[in-house]
């Protein structure tokens, strides 16, 4: 057995119970996105805590210009094939635009998809107080709520873009009320979403709960990337707050590239790469077709 099976073997399925316990010993908890079988396996290899199935995959798999677009059977789609690949983290699966927002009752049952037919753990929701009859109804239903503060995608078109939030005084009050209200209502986590470091420091000291940044600095108690941005697999732009880690794009392009001159070459498929028939079977083919 290798050491990563050994070691994969060694861990215990992340619950929701794993988060708080780590938020309490002060231990970091590491998440990234994911929307296929082979990604969600690497990351669950990789020992991270968590994947969110994020409606981002509209953008960073589907070409949509944002999340709107996303539907119910996308996301389950992807979140089956997160499944099948990630055993031990805890995955959590985003609700997409208009699938919790109509009222309570359909995202309860929306909500329920995620655990019930796609192999989710927990469901993630945008928003603040706006929300919270619909968190409090779809936790006493008995599924795990990830909150979502700050950058909302799905309400891009009110900000007027992917702009910062709270980098005022007002709105950063209200972001941190929202934060505590989301708490109440029964969040077991929440994202903080590009917001101002030190608010998001303070309103994760303030909470029991522990929250993920993203793009929301240093004092968080866990951080979550889109692992497309991670890789560089992502071309069309580049969030600020994205460190690269690898520039797998450019490897593609440069393979595909080396594949099509090898190609046009005639230099693959090389013999290695090919099959063929024991000689006295061919002597039998030659005889039975072109000798005639």
């Amino acid at each position: 057995m290798s050491t990563t099976t050994q070691n994969q073997a060694q861990r215990k399925k992340v619950t929701v119970r794993t988060f708080r316990q780590k938020k309490k010993r002060g231990e970091v908890i590491t998440m990234l996105t994911a929307y296929d079988y082979p990604t969600a396996l690497a990351i669950d290899q990789a020992g991270l805590d968590a994947i969110l199935v994020g409606d981002s995959v509209g953008m960073v798999v589907l070409g949509y210009e944002d999340t709107i677009p996303v539907t119910m059977e996308d996301m389950l789609h992807h979140c089956k094939a997160v499944a099948r690949g990630a055993k031990r983290v805890l995955l959590i699966g985003d609700m997409p635009f208009m699938s919790y927002q109509v009222s309570v009752e359909e995202a309860i049952r929306n909500a329920g998809r995620f655990l019930q037919e796609a192999g989710m753990d927990a469901v993630k929701l945008e928003g603040g107080r706006e929300r919270l009859e619909t968190i409090r109804q779809i936790v006493a239903a008995g599924i795990p709520v990830m909150g979502h503060l700050g950058l909302t995608p799905q309400s891009v078109n009110q900000f007027g873009g992917f702009l910062p939030q709270g980098m005022s005084s007002r709105p950063a009050v209200r972001l941190y009320e929202d934060a505590m209200l989301l708490q109440e209502a029964g969040c077991f986590s929440m994202v903080l979403e590009s917001v101002p470091a030190r608010l998001a420091k303070t309103i994760s000291e303030k909470l029991e709960i522990p929250t993920i940044g993203i793009g929301a600095g240093n004092g968080c108690d866990g951080q979550v990337l889109v692992t497309h941005d991670l890789l560089g697999l992502f071309e069309r732009f580049t969030p600020r707050f994205v460190k690269r880690y690898a520039e797998v794009y450019t490897v593609m392009v440069e393979a595909l590239q080396a594949y099509k001159g090898e190609v046009e070459a005639r230099d693959f498929p090389a013999a290695e790469h090919t099959v063929d028939m024991p000689d006295e079977e061919w002597e039998t083919f030659i005889q039975e077709t072109l000798d005639d």
